[in-house]
């Protein structure tokens, strides 16, 4: 009999969401059990976070000095490692606090903050060790998340369609919510995945899968701009739940930056605009 695939599910800094979305997957999450074998999963019972396995998937952004080194541990013990979702790909809606005085908030929210071990900043599972695939999502698609460990089974890495939230709109038969309703909407820049669930319901996309591959986040920015979305609220758009991704947290930044300048008051000596002979 052929040996059953050893996996592991292990979670850092999150909200569990990514773990629950292996749990929702119900029967499906039942008929991989019989052909994997879970030694550690503590949403789901078993408990051994030390084991060799030969698939790791991890859960959360990495916040401790703790955390940094059980990530290692994990890497170690692991012949792959995968990083499930947001917070496992790019630090996810923790990584807001990297923009922020993160100490100076600890130290308002805490009596004692020396005794934390927080990190000056929230990143991600591949800021410290390789890592062999990345479930994007906020959270992680369940079926996806099954998919690529019955790939591990067949022997060969799951494939990841690169692809933007619009094609998943089109395939459905959506209206686009920015040109139909001037909704603001990531979905040109963001990596699909999700089956365009929020443009379905009317809705904008809001980024959850991250940035797709050469995201030309500039120029949607600039006609979000041209349909009355102010620099503050762009800034919020981008930055929300991937402040550490590259291609996003450089346009929501940029933005940010952007709503400071026209919140200053004039400077002694210059003209307002608009001012001449």
């Amino acid at each position: 009999m052929a040996r059953r695939l050893r996996v592991a599910v292990h979670k850092f800094s999150s909200c569990d969401g990514c773990q629950l979305a292996f749990l929702n997957a119900g029967e499906a999450l039942l008929a991989l059990a019989e052909r994997v074998e879970l030694v550690h999963f503590l949403e789901a019972g078993p408990a051994d976070e030390e084991a060799r396995v030969d698939v790791a998937f991890v859960e959360g952004g990495v916040s401790t000095r703790e955390e940094v080194e059980r990530l290692h541990r994990i890497r170690d013990q692991s012949r792959v490692l995968v990083a499930l979702g947001a917070c496992a790909g790019s630090g996810g809606l923790q990584a807001l606090r990297n923009l922020a005085d993160g100490r100076g908030w600890l130290a308002r929210s805490y009596p004692h903050p020396e005794w934390l071990d927080a990190l000056p900043e929230v990143t991600s599972l591949a800021t410290h060790v390789p890592v062999d695939l990345e479930l994007p999502g906020c959270p992680v698609s369940g079926p996806a998340a099954l998919e690529a460990a019955a790939a591990f089974l067949r022997g060969a890495p799951p494939e990841r369609p690169r692809e933007k939230v619009c094609l998943e709109c089109r395939r459905r038969g959506l209206a686009c919510v920015v040109v139909a309703r001037g909704e603001p909407c990531l979905g040109p820049v963001t990596e699909a995945g999700c089956g365009a669930l929020c443009p379905a319901a009317g809705r904008g996309c809001y980024g959850c899968y991250g940035p797709a591959e050469r995201p030309a986040t500039s120029a949607l920015a600039a006609r979000l701009r041209e349909l009355g979305l102010e620099p503050e609220a762009l800034a919020r758009l981008f930055l929300a739940i991937h402040a550490a991704a590259p291609a996003f947290r450089e346009e929501g930044l940029r933005w940010r930056q952007a709503a400071c300048e026209a919140r200053l008051p004039p400077r002694a000596g210059d003209e307002p605009l608009g001012a001449g002979p």
